[in-house]
């Protein structure tokens, strides 16, 4: 079907709208003190692949201030540790499902007050693929490249909402045996307190029946 001058335009402004909204991009700004530290995270699951980063803006004067960063997997998996730097990067393709943690610290001896301001250019999934290194080696442009870029997206979202389906299935498996041991617990405790009951009232008819009270 040939379309119309008018007509490939909004399809392409289309394209271009609905791969601006799709793509997961995240920058973080952060003030670090010079006690403490500071932690982002996100929930992704396998096979992702996640770039980032970071960059130390400082308003003390020209000599910036240094941090350390480092991240972690969910299951506890150092991924990335850096310190005493002014910015850093930070790549992998993640294996476990679930929360990525990056936190920042100043590093060195810094004075007591002294912050420092990091700048977190966050990027997952379809956002941190290279489309230059693809248009060229695909040979392709324009409505092309969008059309390329919109099914990366689309199986994106596939294999995120698949996720969240399993996720959801793993929650739902958790909760129905969890409201199972409750009913049994439920079902014991009230049939300890009908025994301990039914013990008390023997105990008080022999007593009083020894007293010859009945």
């Amino acid at each position: 079907m040939k379309l119309r001058d008018g007509s490939e335009f909004t399809l392409l402004v289309l394209l271009l709208c609905l791969t601006t909204l799709s793509l997961k991009t995240e920058a973080v700004w952060m003030t670090i003190p010079s006690s403490g530290t500071k932690c982002v995270s996100e929930d992704i699951q396998t096979h992702v692949v996640v770039l980032a980063d970071y960059y130390v803006v400082t308003e003390e004067g020209p000599q910036l201030q240094t941090i350390s960063a480092k991240v972690t997997s969910p299951y506890g998996n150092n991924l990335h540790h850096n310190e005493n730097v002014t910015q850093g990067q930070f790549a992998f393709t993640t294996t476990e499902s679930g929360n990525y943690v990056a936190c920042f610290w100043m590093g060195g001896n810094q004075q007591e007050g002294a912050t420092a301001s990091v700048n977190l250019d966050w990027k997952t999934g379809i956002a941190a693929k290279d489309w230059d290194s693809v248009a060229k080696k695909e040979k392709i442009e324009g409505v092309g490249l969008e059309l390329l870029k919109l099914e990366g997206i689309v199986d994106a979202i596939h294999q995120y909402l698949t996720y969240l389906k399993d996720k959801e299935a793993k929650l739902r498996e958790v909760s129905e045996k969890t409201n199972a041991r409750v009913a049994w617990f439920s079902i014991m405790s009230l049939g300890l307190c009908i025994f301990v009951s039914a013990l008390q009232l023997w105990y008080l008819r022999s007593y009083f029946r020894k007293k010859k009270l009945i």
